[in-house]
């Protein structure tokens, strides 16, 4: 079954304009979903970074609906009274009839107001609420499955919120309402069965059955159509969760997706092609300084720097200039997030470092929480030797630095070898053997759980990368989100992913993947694959990703081994590129950080929005499709300059001569070609003027840069 461009939006010129104005005064906006102010997954980023500019077109109109959850609330919400009147009588009405529900303002970029839900207070209309599911939709929910109960209990709180705030307005209102992932789809089922008069859209993030399907090990994309799906299902005991999901899938007037290959995977697992797909995005900071990111990268290098110094204490003897931080993060899905993948392309990295004599050490981190209970001893001994031996040298700086201020007070030059006496060399003699070490520098950080049976660690055990001194690549497992707090690491995720150098992400099963997204906006390099959303929509949209520091792993059409010697040998090149190949690489790469901006992506969210509009009140809003011609569409172009690999190299480090300095510079001028890139680039979508929404696909000069392409 080939990849093929299956829907009619895909591209970012691929959205018509709209003939007419869209009126929104009187209508108002619903974003149903679990992770509402509720951490749980990636929705949770998508929900919080896109609020701002969704606030911004609804204004007063944009409501989240969420679960009340006490902890999440009293950190992250602040709680006040309904400001519109309608939804005031709503919550009032229902709060008197036996529900709990909370109003207040989410505490996060754009303050978007909040409707809580407390699913807990209605667990007694559970049992009859699962008999109405059956008798209206023959999907029945076993006792013992928690997360499918609450899925109940908030689909029919929130289908009584929408119907009760239909019913207290005066006027015929025109209600949209957006449910993210199956655990709030009942809400869309019931709103369609008791024909509220609601615009449905429903987003699907990943299918339930694919993410199962997985990680089995199975050749799943070779084998979409083949899969008999309710047998698959139930063989999984999730035929309940997956009937949820498709009954909303079905019911929705707009179904959309987060990108292309799972829009492929939800025709044929949930039966029902996507009518858009609404790529993710991020809130993109841009520095006013092109060299300031780069700044940041030095300051954050320099902490991982430290970490590094005391966690290879002893066996310190490799340069840490000529070290490269790589690392890969996410849920601890082993086989989806490509994690075996990465080892044995580790494996065979070093085995090229060490024949070709490389002077290069790459040092793997793995950021994937597991089970464990405490810090390794060994880990936090590191730490505090790295300390103690800071502070012996300071001490020994300040005496030393008293004797040359004496000295040279009086008019004499310094006898050197009087500056140190009996007692400095005796307190560094001491500090230089506490550093002896009897065991190799630990692989993980913690102590885990079930270390015997940790896929991480058993892998290691086999390709026998036990960070020894002749291994030129290291590993550090780290089976804990990281923190600013942290005794160990104490470094925010965001900070760590700046002094890294590479960021290596070989999934088989990722329908988006924020975690490359977010290395390209920090102007950090990354490795993704031809089956996650972001790396076939970067392929779609750049000529040449890898000019880019965007690298696309074959998973799709290339077997397991073949695979892992391609991520080895974009490893094994990545290593060879000198600091300035590095440098020039990541100003390339944060200049696309503008495709991956909310103000880009956001328009995918307008257009689902106007299409459910004009599909629920046609007598309203009017919507008419048209298919892009082939041509449609851009793709980011080839730098101007060489791209920066090893092979095209002049030199291979940042210690060459003038004269290779002025011929490098012939042949890279990074503000040329930064601006160069400007005129490729998409000029920002512009919110149209509050109450007026009007959907535009092609902003001032768009169409000029295409043409141009």
């Amino acid at each position: 079954m080939p990849l093929a461009r299956s829907l009619s939006v895909t591209s970012l010129s691929g959205l018509d304009e709209w003939d007419e104005e869209f009126e929104l005064e009187d209508a108002v906006l619903f974003e149903i979903a679990w992770e509402v102010a509720n951490k749980v997954g990636g929705i949770y980023t998508v929900i919080q970074t896109k609020a701002r500019m969704t606030a911004e077109e609804w204004g007063e109109n944009y409501f989240l609906v969420g679960p009340y959850v006490e902890s999440n609330v009293r950190t992250q919400v602040e709680l006040i009274e309904p400001t519109n009147p309608v939804l005031k009588r709503t919550i009032d009405k229902m709060n008197s009839s036996g529900c709990k529900v909370y109003f207040g303002r989410w505490l996060i970029e754009g303050s978007p107001y909040v409707v809580l839900i407390d699913v807990g207070f209605t667990a007694w209309s559970l049992d009859r609420w699962k008999s109405e599911l059956w008798d209206l939709c023959a999907i029945g929910v076993p006792w013992f499955d928690r997360e499918a109960n609450d899925a109940v209990l908030f689909g029919f709180l929130t289908a009584w919120l929408l119907g009760e705030y239909a019913a207290q307005s005066e006027d015929p209102p025109h209600i949209v309402a957006q449910f993210h992932e199956w655990l709030a789809g009942l809400g869309l089922v019931l709103c369609r069965q008791r024909q509220l008069p609601v615009a449905t859209i429903f987003t699907t993030h990943a299918t339930l059955l694919g993410r199962y399907l997985c990680a089995g090990n199975v050749d799943f994309y070779n084998n979409l159509a083949e899969f008999n799906v309710d047998k698959e299902a139930g063989d999984r005991q999730i035929y309940h969760r997956y009937c949820l999901e498709r009954a909303a899938a079905h019911c929705a007037h707009v179904f959309t997706t987060v990108s292309q290959i799972t829009a492929i995977e939800a025709e044929f697992l949930l039966k029902r092609k996507p009518d858009i797909v609404t790529p993710n995005g991020l809130n993109v900071k841009k520095f006013s300084a092109m060299h300031e990111f780069q700044n940041l990268h030095a300051q954050s290098k320099s902490r991982i720097q430290e970490f590094v110094r005391g966690h290879f204490y002893g066996n310190l003897d490799f340069n840490l200039d000529k070290c490269l931080f790589l690392f890969i993060a996410g849920r601890y899905e082993f086989s989806n997030k490509g994690a075996d993948i990465f080892l044995e392309a580790l494996a065979r990295l070093n085995y090229l470092l060490r024949v070709n004599h490389s002077d290069v050490t790459v040092i793997a981190f793995f950021i994937m929480p597991a089970r464990t209970n405490n810090f390794n001893v060994e880990t936090l001994k590191g730490q505090a030797v790295r300390k103690q031996l800071w502070d012996t040298a300071q001490t020994v700086k300040e005496r030393f630095g008293k004797k040359l201020y004496e000295s040279l007070l009086v008019g004499q030059l310094p006898d050197v070898s009087k500056m140190l006496d009996k007692e400095d060399f005796t307190i560094m003699k001491r500090a230089i053997f506490a550093t002896q070490r009897q065991c190799q520098p630990p692989v993980c950080t913690h102590n885990m759980l079930e270390d015997s049976s940790d896929p991480i660690l058993n892998a290691v055990r086999r390709i026998g990368l036990f960070n020894s001194s002749a291994d030129r690549v290291k590993i550090i497992f780290h089976p804990e989100f990281l923190s600013s707090t942290s005794p160990l690491l104490p470094m925010d995720y965001e900070e760590f992913v700046r002094g890294c150098h590479l960021g290596v992400f070989p999934s088989y099963y990722e329908p988006w993947g924020y975690t490359p997204a977010e290395c390209t906006v920090m102007g950090i390099p990354s490795i993704s694959t031809n089956l996650s959303g972001f790396g076939c929509f970067m392929e779609e949209h750049i000529a040449d990703p890898s000019a880019y520091g965007i690298y696309i792993l074959d998973r799709r059409y290339k077997g397991v081994d073949e695979s892992c010697n391609q991520l080895t040998s974009f490893l094994f090149q990545f290593c060879k590129q000198s600091r300035r190949q590095r440098i020039i690489q990541r100003n390339r790469t944060e200049r696309l950080s503008d495709l991956l901006d909310w103000r880009y992506l956001g328009r995918y969210y307008i257009a689902a929005r106007h299409m459910a509009l004009a599909k629920a009140f046609p007598d309203t809003y009017i919507y008419d499709p048209q298919e892009p011609s082939s041509a449609s569409g851009f793709r980011y172009p080839r730098p101007a300059s060489v791209p920066p690999s090893p092979a095209l190299s002049r030199h291979s480090s940042p210690h060459h001569s003038e004269a290779e300095d002025n011929e490098e510079d012939e042949r890279y001028d990074e503000e040329l070609e930064a601006e160069k890139d400007r005129v490729n680039i998409r000029q920002r979508y512009t919110l149209p003027v509050k109450g007026k929404a009007v959907l535009g696909a092609n902003g001032s000069g768009e169409e000029e840069a295409s043409e141009k392409n």
